[in-house]
């Protein structure tokens, strides 16, 4: 058995946990300054992580090598298994020219790019996040920006930062679910509390997406219909996790932003041609007025509405229970792990979700949907293939930084990054969302950072008398501003827009806006910690 040390280098907590950033700090270097391409950059932090684990915290090379592979298939199943399916549903309705009549229908709900921009990276996007997850969002809508004519940069950049708001209720509800699970705190408290901090970013993020698009001239003219956006999607977000469901806080908040988008008579009026101009590269406003029959609207609408109505089953008690029993769970070989009490830790064990995971249930459209668009079953298998050999590379990237990551949960990287932040005292209500944002970094998930590091927020809190339910929220309400950083994430949205290699270009333009953000939930972290903000607590 190995077991994990906190201080492992010169008995010093700090030093430790300058030495477990390394690896992270590599890749994040090797991206940003170095602009390498990403699978390259994620293999040397994979190397700079098995190092950091083998000569400074003492972990066997087998058990290094063994963490590296549940890793990496962690990151095949289920990560890019749901953006495989989620591309190749795409891949299929371009090929039917369905997604040309999906892209002209959104189009005449406003020709405004700004308006685009809203409707489908922030409430579709966020309807995506709360279905499937796990890079699908940013794959999905980045294209359809580009399809509406968004520069490929300026799409995927925008489908980055809206993946944001909605994450820490996305997948049904997982990472806060997950959180639950970890800390022993009660689901309805802890999603109580993410529910009264991420709805303060909704109201922040549509106004940073005009800005995105279209600068200072896109804030100024269409800062009404963007609050207005933001406003219905916080309200309904706050409403659905403190009252009704946490697992549909997602669903409600992207259909009643989007309802109060379209209501807002500055969201219908035609864009000046100065401003298409300036931001559209691709798209003819010609287009917009072919007409398309109604059938053929429905069968563009279809795959999406399949996604919708697949996952709302799945969700149903009885369903989910029956599609459960296929979900496997058994010992990973060569791996023995135990944290520093002593007590086996749950990377021991690996669960294989078969057919509850999001990118089975996407499959299952896909297939619907090659029947309903009239796709031959040759035709769809080779789309899917092909949609494979596209992904090759951002499969690569996925796999190694995962790899990576379990990498560093398992040698106990991450853990002793975690007790130096909790070690901060006073002022760890305004750091524990940035232990979320590196976890996050780190994983590209924000259900592997609850994983990761809510227990610890919990136990900090109750060393430092501070709530246990505000920082084990805050992990996660962090966590969803590390997102758009994420090496897998940069890598999905660069192979969704044709930009492979360009994740540090990619990098450079969302990680202000990361940090921005970052600062805002410590800042607001911090005052419900104190008499400021106390009150907004349950």
């Amino acid at each position: 058995m190995f077991v994990q040390q906190l201080e492992p280098v010169a008995g010093s907590l700090g030093l430790s946990a300058l030495v477990a950033t390394l690896p992270l700090v590599t890749v994040l270097v090797l991206l940003g300054a170095v602009r390498m391409k990403a699978h390259l950059a994620g293999l040397i932090g994979l190397a700079a992580a098995a190092l950091v684990a083998c000569l400074a915290y003492g972990m066997p090379v087998g058990q290094t090598v063994s963490s590296a592979a549940q890793g990496a298939l962690f990151g095949l199943f289920p990560i890019m298994w749901i953006v495989v399916n989620a591309l190749w549903v795409y891949r299929m309705t371009v090929r039917t020219r369905h997604f040309d009549i999906l892209r002209r229908s959104f189009g005449r709900l406003s020709d405004d790019p700004r308006i685009q921009a809203l409707v489908i990276a922030f409430c579709f996007g966020a309807l995506l996040e709360a279905l499937a997850g796990f890079g699908a969002p940013v794959a999905i809508c980045s294209v359809m920006l580009v399809a509406l004519g968004f520069d490929p940069v300026k799409a995927a950049v925008v489908a980055l930062v809206a993946n944001t708001a909605p994450v820490a209720f996305g997948a049904m509800g997982t990472p806060v679910v997950t959180l639950a699970q970890v800390t022993g705190l009660p689901l309805d408290s802890v999603a109580s509390v993410v529910g009264r901090q991420t709805p303060l970013l909704a109201l922040v993020v549509p106004l940073v997406l005009v800005w995105l698009v279209d600068g200072r001239r896109g804030l100024r003219e269409t800062w009404i219909p963007a609050l207005a956006c933001g406003v219905a999607f916080a309200a309904a977000q706050f409403a659905a996790s403190n009252y009704v469901s946490a697992q549909l806080a997602d669903i409600g908040a992207a259909l009643v932003g989007a309802g109060a988008l379209v209501a807002v008579p500055h969201a219908r009026r035609p864009a000046a041609e100065p401003v298409r101009a300036a931001v559209l590269t691709g798209v003819r406003s010609e287009e917009l007025d072919q007409d398309d029959p109604r059938p053929e609207i429905l069968r563009a609408y279809a795959p999406y509405a399949l996604i919708v109505v697949i996952f709302s089953i799945a969700q149903i008690p009885a369903v989910k229970d029956w599609i459960a029993k296929a979900t496997r769970v058994f010992d990973w070989p060569f791996l023995n792990v135990a944290n520093p009490e002593g007590k086996p830790v749950g990377g021991n064990l690996f669960t294989l979700p078969l057919v509850s995971t999001g990118g089975t249930l996407v499959l299952l459209a896909g297939a619907i949907t090659a029947a309903v668009i009239g796709v031959h079953a040759r035709v769809a298998a080779r789309e899917w293939l092909a949609t494979v050999y596209e992904l090759r590379f951002a499969i690569l990237t996925v796999t190694s930084v995962l790899a990576l990551a379990y990498v560093m949960n398992l040698s106990g990287q991450a853990a002793t990054i975690g007790h130096f932040v909790a070690a901060a005292g006073a002022g760890l209500a305004f750091l524990s969302p940035v232990l979320g944002w590196f976890g996050v970094a780190v994983s590209g998930s924000d259900t592997s950072a609850n994983a990761l590091f809510g227990a610890l927020q919990v136990t900090a809190a109750q060393q430092s008398g501070l709530s246990p339910e505000l920082l084990a929220a805050a992990n996660s309400s962090g966590g969803v501003l590390g997102k758009m950083i994420s090496p897998q994430n940069l890598t999905i949205a660069c192979a969704a827009v044709g930009l492979a290699g360009k994740e540090g270009d990619l990098l450079r333009k969302v990680l202000p806006w990361s940090a921005g953000l970052l600062l805002v939930m410590c800042l607001i972290v911090m005052a419900q910690s104190s008499a400021v903000l106390g009150w907004m607590l349950p």
